[in-house]
């Protein structure tokens, strides 16, 4: 099912925030007419030819495409011969965030001749092996950007959050480091005897989203932050400053409310300050209501003043020219997220937003729609538009604007699980089930498949319990394909088929399905007795419909 990102869809989102996961980112209106555009019923298979792949931006980036590990050593043996760093970009083509980047990142000539001083390694998720190599490197979500040494070791990963000319800036900061970023954190946690200020730059926009808990474990995140930031030097206050917001955003946002005067104080100050907040616009906007959660309680005055303080300050994100369509979009989810931080979070009814605040996201939505002519572009904002509009209660016109974009979508698969989560928030369980099939059936790429294959059987699951046939049918479809794939069971395909092995034993709870889940058994020990003997991951197919064994104390 369409799972927006946890951080509101930024310039490029990372992926934790992408996406359709089950595991991944314009003022007044002129009186142009839109063109039109022939909608697609949910109640019928849709036919929707996808609008072909746009130019590649990336064409003056020396790209080496990897797939497996011989390509990947060649990429590391390359540059070990022209002594060069290796940039690794883990993407999508469907993945919203991955073609903001293409959009705004990948096409700007300072990051092209920037790429002549790197080997640069692009590995598409849905490439032969790319999952394995997922493993490999320790990424999952999309996108993930990662900067090697020759030799392999890891200098950091890349903040994809950020705006580009920053992104360039710190990727060069990262390309000069004179360690790993492992080595300047052990330092760092010592004191920071002998650090320079860029050390602290690159602790401070190392990419903590996508660490995949090899530096700290998820939930150290807050506390390394905070620590860090104390014993940042008394000169670096811009630095200081970024490590102590990423770590009131990296808190729990279900941990109580922990008010800090001293840590208020100064968010106030940088929000009321808007050449003071745009160092930090990445980190407000993204993580607006983690922050507030993590200094104010529900219905205090400390919570009161931070929303009003948030407000203005993404008020003049949103109306910064300077910032990309999808930082601007992503401001005013942040908006809609504080208007509504406060409300039941398993309410169904409409949230009560103020009017002028529904004019401006009709107005900004629209235009977005209307002014759009980059496919790398659309793709990235116009799924974050019909996230809001639904978000705001507007589904109806989510849905408009989603059916409107099916043709113009190079992957109207993302859209369709839009229009399926949509339908289901609404109650419509045959409409939502009819979406998540077509786009399950639109999908592209084997890792995709198994993702999107793995969302159509969870909802029919949740949705359509008693459908045995099609549940049955669906699975049966989704161990084929993963049988066709050398690396099903690795990373983001793996977990795809392993959600889907938990999702069918619960259905068949009390053997209330016991034939069916027998045939497909049949069927899963035929894929696993086909994986080497040696696949680590053989035995997570072979666990795949079977409960875990009980312990004993």
């Amino acid at each position: 099912m369409f799972q927006p990102p946890r951080h509101a869809l930024s310039a490029i989102a990372v992926a934790a925030l992408c996406a359709v996961t089950l595991g991944g980112c314009s003022k007044p209106a002129d009186k142009t007419p839109k063109p039109k555009t022939a909608e697609v019923t949910a109640t019928a298979p849709a036919t929707v030819a996808a609008a072909p792949a746009p130019a590649d931006h990336a064409a003056g980036i020396a790209w080496k495409n990897a797939s497996n590990d011989a390509d990947v050593d060649a990429a590391f043996a390359q540059a070990k011969a022209e002594t060069k760093p290796v940039f690794v970009y883990w993407g999508a083509k469907w993945c919203p965030p991955c073609n903001q980047v293409k959009a705004t990142l990948f096409n700007r000539q300072d990051f092209i001749e920037r790429s002549r001083a790197f080997v640069p390694v692009y590995v598409d998720g849905d490439s032969p092996g790319a999952q394995k190599l997922g493993a490999r490197f320790k990424v999952s979500g999309y996108p993930t950007m990662v900067l090697f040494t020759p030799q392999g070791a890891e200098l950091t990963r890349l903040p994809g959050e950020v705006e580009a000319e920053r992104y360039t800036q710190v990727l060069t900061l990262g390309m000069n480091a004179q360690k790993p970023v492992k080595e300047v954190l052990a330092q760092a946690r010592t004191g920071g005897a002998g650090l320079t200020a860029n050390d602290w730059r690159l602790l401070a926009f190392y990419s903590w989203d996508t660490d995949q808990q090899q530096l700290v474990p998820k939930d150290g995140v807050p506390a390394l932050l905070k620590q860090l930031a104390d014993a940042c030097p008394a000169d670096q206050t811009e630095i200081a400053t970024r490590l102590r917001l990423k770590a009131l955003a990296a808190v729990d946002d279900k941990a109580p409310a922990k008010p800090d005067p001293a840590a208020q104080a100064t968010l106030l100050k940088v929000l009321a300050d808007a050449a003071a907040a745009r160092p930090y616009m990445d980190v407000l906007t993204n993580y607006a209501t983690d922050i507030t959660r993590a200094l104010s309680a529900k219905g205090t005055p400390q919570r009161a003043e931070l929303l009003a303080a948030f407000d203005g300050a993404l008020k003049r994100f949103e109306a910064d020219t300077t910032l990309s369509r999808a930082d601007r979009m992503g401001a005013l989810i942040a908006q809609v997220d504080l208007a509504t931080i406060d409300a039941p979070r398993d309410a169904k009814a409409k949230p009560t937003l103020p009017a002028a605040l529904l004019a401006d996201i009709r107005e900004q939505t629209a235009r977005a729609d209307r002014e759009i002519t980059d496919g790398y572009e659309r793709q990235a904002v116009i799924t974050a538009a019909a996230y809001l509009l639904e978000k705001a209660g507007l589904g109806a016109e989510s849905d408009t604007l989603l059916k409107a974009n099916l043709a113009k979508s190079h992957s109207p698969y993302y859209l369709m699980s839009e229009l399926a989560s949509n339908a289901k928030a609404r109650g419509d369980k045959a409409e939502a089930l009819n979406w998540y099939e077509q786009a399950f059936d639109k999908s592209e790429g084997p890792a995709t498949r198994l993702q999107w294959g793995s969302s159509y059987i969870n909802a029919l699951v949740e949705l359509g319990p008693t459908e045995e046939a099609r549940i049955e049918k669906a699975a049966s479809q989704l161990f084929a394909e993963a049988a066709k794939q050398p690396d099903a069971f690795y990373e983001r395909s793996g977990r795809s088929l392993q959600r889907v092995g938990s999702k069918l034993q619960a259905w068949n709870k009390g053997g209330a399905h016991s034939a069916a889940m027998k045939r497909l058994q049949a069927q899963l020990d035929g894929v696993c007795n086909a994986l080497d003997a040696n696949d680590p991951k053989r035995a997570n197919c072979a666990a795949l419909l079977k409960p875990a064994a009980k312990t004993t104390a």
